[in-house]
């Protein structure tokens, strides 16, 4: 009798509480038409706007190099040394030269301002003044030489260090530590992660879209719905490929890392004009093996389950309904109230 007693009082509180979300209002949403942006995505690639294949300027026997492919190369960073003793040698004997010149343009001038004293007296012949002239217009000349022989050795010097034109990645290099390479020679290639691009094929029938610049264009990350980068200046190609009859489209990525990187395939996602459309909230919608739905409240507060056919989600958590549903109809926002309501609008029928 105990038991049969504590199963009456379960079942009473249950019958209760059912009885309570039956009666308890629902939170309802009146669906209306919105605008929505209609979007295309096409398959796009990133490249690298920089990519270089560093040269040989001397040659010379290499004695340093520094990095190695897959390794990443700060600007301005030394990534090779040859062996620099023929210029740095050529450079101090410019440096050299360049003194002696200092000295005789010091001496030309102090015996240019001796004999422009001794003429101003009238004791030499303006022969003589001019001759003092020449000779310090001449030692002038000497010590412009002999500066521009210095800055010429120096950067002959110069060119036995190999920089890093900008930052970026090592794709390929192609010397090793004590080859002497030829000028002209290939040493190391590499591009830059900081200025990126994609590249993709349009439709004609989108390009005109993208010609007005009339609505955004931007990169969806990969492994993720949510995230995107926009993109930049576009360049497209005048000639229509004969195949498909796309254009080629270039554009460029903000500057910066991305978490994209060449190669790398990416959705190019377009926006292609607005359209009217009635959207749900996610958290409306109920999913029983194959049939969606939603369920609709009349104005009389009755409930009725609704099949639908869903379209696009967005990322404010909303659906695309493109059939089941009118504009004016009020969509009940819990599910879950809605279907307790439901059986108890079916328990009294």
């Amino acid at each position: 009798m105990p038991d049969t007693r504590r199963l009456l009082a379960v079942c009473t509180l249950f019958m209760s509480g059912f009885a309570f979300a039956a009666n308890e209002a629902l939170e309802t949403m009146t669906l209306a038409y919105e605008d929505v942006v209609s979007q295309r995505a096409f398959d796009g690639r990133i490249e690298a706007l920089h990519k270089a294949t560093i040269t040989a300027e001397v040659s010379d026997r290499i004695v340093e190099l520094n990095y190695d492919v897959d390794d990443y190369v700060p600007k301005d960073a030394v990534i090779l040394r040859f062996r620099d003793t023929r210029q740095r040698a050529q450079l101090e004997q410019a440096e050299a030269a360049l003194r002696a010149a200092e000295v005789a343009l010091t001496d030309a001038r102090k015996e240019f301002e001796r004999i422009r004293d001794i003429y101003a007296k009238k004791l030499v012949a303006k022969a003589v003044l001019d001759k003092a002239t020449a000779a310090l217009n001449a030692a002038r000349a000497r010590k412009e030489q002999a500066g521009a022989r210095v800055r010429e050795a120096a950067d002959q010097l110069e060119q036995t260090i190999l920089r890093a034109p900008y930052s970026g990645i090592v794709t390929e290099r192609h010397v090793e530590v004590g080859e002497t390479p030829s000028i002209g020679q290939k040493i190391i290639t590499g591009l830059s992660l900081d200025q990126l691009r994609v590249v993709t094929h349009v439709p004609q029938q989108f390009v005109g879209i993208l010609r007005d610049d009339c609505c955004p264009a931007r990169i969806r990350l990969p492994g993720s719905d949510n995230r995107f980068v926009q993109t930049g200046e576009f360049t497209i190609s005048p000639l229509a490929t004969a195949s498909s009859h796309s254009f080629r489209i270039r554009a460029e990525l903000a500057e910066g890392q991305h978490g994209l990187y060449p190669g790398m395939f990416v959705k190019l996602i377009l926006d292609t004009g607005t359209h009217k459309r009635l959207l749900v909230p996610e958290q409306a919608i109920v999913h029983r093996s194959e049939v969606t739905g939603v369920y609709v409240v009349n104005g009389q507060g009755e409930v009725h389950f609704r099949h639908i056919r869903a379209g696009r989600q967005y990322h404010d958590k909303r659906v695309e309904v493109h059939a089941g549903l009118e504009a004016g109809e009020q969509v009940a926002l819990d599910p879950l109230a809605a279907g307790i309501r439901l059986k108890g609008q079916t328990s009294h029928e």
